[in-house]
């Protein structure tokens, strides 16, 4: 399991780790009761504190995506996956209309919007 968040990410480590969790639980690559690395072990795979991989681990937990039992380690939590879903959705659905407001500010059309969408996907290296 490859829990190394992306280098050139301008968010903080903790943060990149739990994205990457996160999206390992959704699209499945890591199914209810998989064990994760012990905090220490992460740490000293990623080489950052193990204050860093413990505040991302607190994260997870703090949102459902992992449980802690004491002496075992951290494990993937049991969630509905099309609840998760549906709450992301709800915040693509919010970042839509700040988008929309900020491109009628720029005065910018639907089709350059596309086409941003396109050029960072496929910078990302995710054109369709």
């Amino acid at each position: 399991m490859n829990l190394l968040p992306k280098t050139e990410d301008n968010k903080p480590i903790y943060q990149q780790i739990v994205d990457h969790v996160k999206k390992l639980i959704t699209t499945g690559e890591m199914g209810i009761g998989s064990k994760l690395p012990s905090i220490r072990h992460l740490a000293r795979e990623l080489e950052v504190s193990s204050i860093t991989t413990k505040r991302a681990y607190e994260e997870l937990e703090r949102e459902n995506f992992i449980t802690t039992v004491p002496s075992k380690g951290s494990f993937v939590a049991e969630r509905d996956l099309d609840q998760v879903k549906e709450e992301y959705l709800k915040k693509i659905e919010i970042l839509l209309r700040k988008i929309m407001l900020l491109s009628e500010f720029c005065g910018l059309t639907e089709g350059e919007l596309a086409m941003m969408f396109h050029l960072l996907r496929v910078k990302d290296g995710k054109a369709l």
